[in-house]
């Protein structure tokens, strides 16, 4: 929840995302290599069949984090956050189309209530901006894409979280390195971010936004591995809650009109109801055979 608002404000006050993604992929390769090196965590070595089986991971994950945080520039923190809750439909149907089968009545009209009201909420808000839309929904498809990649990883490559931070960071490198030198970025953004971390406020701000993000992905992947893409897109749904009151009332740039505030109210109403709807489910299987059905198909 937190990291909206710290990406906002960064963003803020620099304007160069690409270069902000790769310095945290930066970080997050040296923290897990260090780590392993001091026998704080521990990793395979790496592979290079292994990196060429996750680079699709890579790509759609940087494509999602790119457009999100360029989304950020034109959309208001509550509906960036409605948008990206469109994410759970998605999901919901590639897994259909995957033939992973149709989940629970519950579970689909949850998710089908949770983008009803993203449309509502997009149909209130008269601070409509094409291009943050665009660039939200296009992260929407990309984090949907990512998220099935790493549920298929870990199930079938017996990846830990750890695991696939590493590769997508260590993956990810010659790509942003490439983007942020072809569009220009750089080397003008470090010599921006050079004169700016001569604040103390922005060099925390910068600080804080490097470690939530590495740790917002390890969380995010392990939740992944552990229930299913779609579990986790649904958590987002509920961490909303908060972030969606927080940026009305902290960040402004929002006018706050019926329609809006109803679709809010019906979007959050169907991730609670999803996060019913699971554990429902999980009470009428037996422990043993607990898995998630939508990370676990029946074969």
């Amino acid at each position: 929840m937190a990291m909206v608002f710290v990406n906002k404000a960064l963003l803020m006050q620099y304007v160069h995302s690409m270069t902000l993604l790769t310095l945290q992929q930066i970080a997050t390769a040296l923290i897990i290599h260090f780590g392993q090196v001091l026998g704080v965590s521990k990793r395979k070595e790496f592979s290079i069949a292994t990196g060429k089986k996750l680079l699709p991971v890579s790509i759609f994950y940087n494509a999602n984090v790119a457009f999100a945080l360029a989304s950020l520039k034109g959309v208001n923190i509550p509906m960036y956050i409605a948008i990206k809750r469109l994410t759970p439909l998605a999901v919901m149907v590639a897994g259909c189309l995957r033939g992973k089968g149709k989940p629970p009545t519950q579970v689909s009209l949850s998710v089908i209530c949770t983008a009803t009201g993203v449309l509502i909420a997009a149909l209130g808000d008269f601070s409509f901006d094409l291009y943050g839309y665009s660039m939200a929904l296009t992260s929407v498809f990309f984090q949907t894409m990512y998220l099935i990649l790493v549920e298929k990883s870990g199930a079938e490559d017996g990846l830990s979280s750890v695991e696939l931070m590493f590769y997508n960071s260590v993956l990810s490198l010659p790509f942003l390195f490439f983007i942020i030198i072809a569009t220009g970025e750089f080397p003008h953004s470090l010599s921006v971010l050079s004169d700016k971390t001569a604040s103390l406020s922005f060099s925390v701000i910068l600080l804080v936004s490097l470690v939530m993000g590495i740790i917002l992905n390890f969380t995010m992947f392990w939740c992944t591995i552990v229930n299913s893409a779609l579990t986790t897109t649904i958590v987002g749904v509920l961490k909303g809650v908060g972030s969606t009151t927080l940026g009305f009332i902290l960040l402004g740039g929002v006018e706050v009109h019926t329609l809006n505030l109803t679709g809010l109210v019906i979007n959050t109403f169907g991730g609670i109801w999803y996060s019913y709807a699971k554990y429902v489910q999980k009470r009428k299987i037996p422990r043993k055979i607990a898995p998630d059905v939508e990370a676990h198909p029946h074969k």
